[in-house]
């Protein structure tokens, strides 16, 4: 077995080596350790034990301000799900209420599914996804998928405009969720 040198260590994996002034003012690599930190340099004299605890506080300091971070993500994460979901529930509670008269008269089942759709609605537009299924308008690639091509003489709208809409898209000014699928409105001969 040949000898790693002085400044490898020994049985482990060297992720990357950081250059390291000693006291006398040489280069050296230094091997990071797996955790992505490199340990302190050995030094000597009257202030390296103050700069080595300066050196530990600093990255005790940045491992608990990760730590701090990590939990305050979950927190906003757990937070937006419960917002979300009690934006839904009384959607959940008029479909329980359908349910319940399923047996009624069909022009209430309809009028109830009415209802369910504009509150399942007003609760994407309350988190701020507006629906998007306005005809006639120009087209716009960001805001619009075209499925079919129609003639513009026979549609009714300009070249270039949105014929018909036959999926609704979602989205936010500059955030789409999900583009409009549509017909563009186009010339025979372009």
């Amino acid at each position: 077995m040949t000898d790693p040198g002085p400044n490898r260590p020994t049985g482990t994996a060297v992720e990357q080596e950081i250059p390291v002034e000693t006291p006398t003012g040489a280069i050296e690599a230094r091997a990071a350790p797996s955790g992505g930190v490199a340990e302190a340099p050995p030094m000597e004299g009257p202030d390296a034990a103050e700069l080595e605890d300066r050196w530990r506080r600093a990255v005790a300091d940045l491992d608990n301000l990760r730590k701090r971070y990590a939990r305050e993500i979950g927190r906003e994460r757990a937070a937006e799900r419960e917002l979300v979901t009690a934006a839904f529930l009384p959607v959940l509670d008029t479909i329980d209420r359908a349910l319940e008269h399923a047996g009624a008269d069909p022009q209430a089942i309809v009028e109830g599914v009415r209802s369910l759709r504009e509150q399942a609605l007003a609760v994407v537009t309350g988190l701020g996804f507006g629906r998007e299924d306005d005809a006639g308008v120009p087209f716009d690639p960001a805001r619009h998928e075209v499925v079919g091509v129609v003639d513009a003489d026979s549609s009714g709208v300009p070249p270039g405009s949105v014929a018909a809409v036959l999926r609704p898209g979602y989205g936010a000014p500059g955030r789409q969720l999900r583009p409009a699928a549509v017909t563009v409105a186009q010339r025979s001969g372009d």
